[in-house]
């Protein structure tokens, strides 16, 4: 174990990427120990990655991808404007509430972060506010992703820990809810603190519309149960609702309506049994062709041909992760590494909310310096029987792990999100770091409420009857 551990530690520190660290170590291993022949290695790594819920990881990043070459990004952002940019700090809770809108269609940080983030950024710097508290607002934002339905890291951890994924993602909606008010929250106190008035005049017509787009969209589950009460089937119905609701989008223009109705469709679909959360990720690509080629018709088949691409490149690093983790995490189990390490944190506790507040250490620890796939592979099989053990739910402990993994990105020496922020804002890591410190505070507090208050998680799945 101390080999395999200190030869990965090794290799990390000289400045090798995590995946190949991981690799090397765990061949390194198996030469030295003869633990199992070497060609278990590949053998290994290619069963890693055999698994149906992989398939969502291309396909909501080409979603992603998708959205953003297809002007939707802009879309959204007028109408956070619209909606929100008439309080104190305005653009603030703008990118806030931009990026709630937007996890529901992406499902990763990055992709809010890279796509969204650049235009608020500049916004934002256009309007007086200072580069670091663009940077940091924005990178805080972002880590609403994967929390709000869909999301990648939950695709990885139920895949992992063998629990619904439909239910991870009903899960993640409430403490989304929480985090985007605790943020929204810290605008507000910087607002009152610096004096800034708003950003755009308050417009009870502007605010009226983008009312109405909200209610137009809770509406559409509405509609449609009032119509299968009527007497129509289940699919009539939906048909009928889209086509209404398509029509009166083209007639009216409307900002952000087709946008806001992608987690409607993703967990309306799987609710309704449509599609598992995989099929959903397929689901997410044709609703964002959709709006690109025939609503917006913003699209032409270089940006398609070009965000495949991106995806194709994005996907391989991911799934390269997933390959080397997936040994790495075998090794540290058939050699009692995992083991041991679960005996001796049961050794030291035997109450489960004294091991949460242990293993949201050990986790903000490991998000430091380990990628998030990398990092839920790792964990997920050392840590889950001490949460079964222990009596935790294991949807609940998805949402922990991937919220302290997410607060992983924002911060040295691994924060891929960090990383990104500072190409595009063009700030020195350091600079970036300390823009972002201040937001640790919202979202560490969202942590602790989401740890000791399981309904918080629980709720929705136990009503839609995916949790006990």
């Amino acid at each position: 174990m101390l080999l395999l551990l200190g030869s990965f530690l090794v290799l990390m520190l000289v400045g090798l990427p995590v995946a190949l660290a991981m690799a090397v170590a765990s061949l390194l291993y198996i030469l030295v120990t003869g633990i199992t022949p070497d060609v278990t290695l590949a053998q290994r790594m290619i069963a890693g990655v055999e698994s149906f819920p992989l398939l969502a990881v291309p396909f909501f990043i080409l979603a992603g991808n998708l959205m953003n070459i297809a002007g939707v990004t802009g879309r959204i952002y007028r109408f956070a404007v619209a909606l929100v940019g008439w309080m104190r700090g305005g653009l603030g809770h703008v990118n806030i509430v931009g990026s709630v809108i937007f996890s529901g269609m992406s499902g990763t940080a990055i992709a809010d972060a890279a796509g969204l983030g650049t235009i608020e950024i500049k916004a934002m710097k256009d309007h007086g506010y200072s580069t670091e508290f663009a940077v940091g607002v924005t990178a805080a934002s972002a880590t609403l992703g994967p929390i709000i339905p869909p999301s990648l890291p939950f695709v990885i951890y139920g895949m992992m820990a063998n629990v619904s994924i439909g239910a991870l993602f009903l899960g993640g909606l409430i403490p989304g809810v929480l985090m985007t008010l605790a943020m929204m929250v810290t605008v507000a106190y910087f607002a009152h603190k610096n004096g800034w008035g708003s950003d755009t005049p308050f417009s009870l017509s502007q605010v009226g519309s983008a009312g109405l787009e909200i209610v137009i969209v809770l509406a559409f589950p509405f509609a449609v149960w009032l119509l299968v009460v009527a007497g129509l089937s289940v699919n009539l119905a939906v048909g009928i609702g889209l086509a209404v609701l398509l029509a009166i989008d083209w007639y009216f223009d409307f900002s952000a309506v087709m946008a806001l109705m992608a987690p409607v469709i993703l967990i309306g679909g799987m609710t309704l049994g449509w599609f598992t959360p995989t099929e959903a990720a397929v689901a997410a690509v044709i609703w964002s062709l959709f709006l690109g080629l025939v609503r917006y018709r913003t699209m032409t088949l270089r940006t398609v041909a070009k965000a495949t691409f991106d995806t194709i490149e994005t996907t391989a690093s991911v799934l390269f992760i997933v390959t080397a983790a997936s040994i790495f995490a075998w090794l540290l189990t058939v050699s009692q590494a995992a083991q041991m390490l679960t005996d001796a944190m049961l050794s030291f506790t035997q109450n489960k909310w004294v091991f949460l507040l242990l293993a949201n250490i050990l986790i903000l620890f490991v998000g430091c310096f380990i990628d998030t796939i990398a990092a839920i592979t790792i964990l997920v099989p050392i840590l889950l029987p001490i949460v079964l053990k222990l009596g935790i739910d294991p949807i609940h402990f998805g949402l922990i792990m991937t919220l302290n993994l997410m607060i992983g990105l924002l911060h040295p020496p691994l924060g891929m999100v960090l990383f990104v922020l500072a190409r595009v804002a063009k700030l020195s890591v350091e600079r970036t770091t300390m823009a972002i410190l201040p937001w640790l505070v919202p979202l560490l507090l969202a942590l602790i409420a989401i740890t000791y208050i399981p309904d918080l998680t629980l709720g929705l799945p136990k009503y839609m009857g995916l949790a006990k």
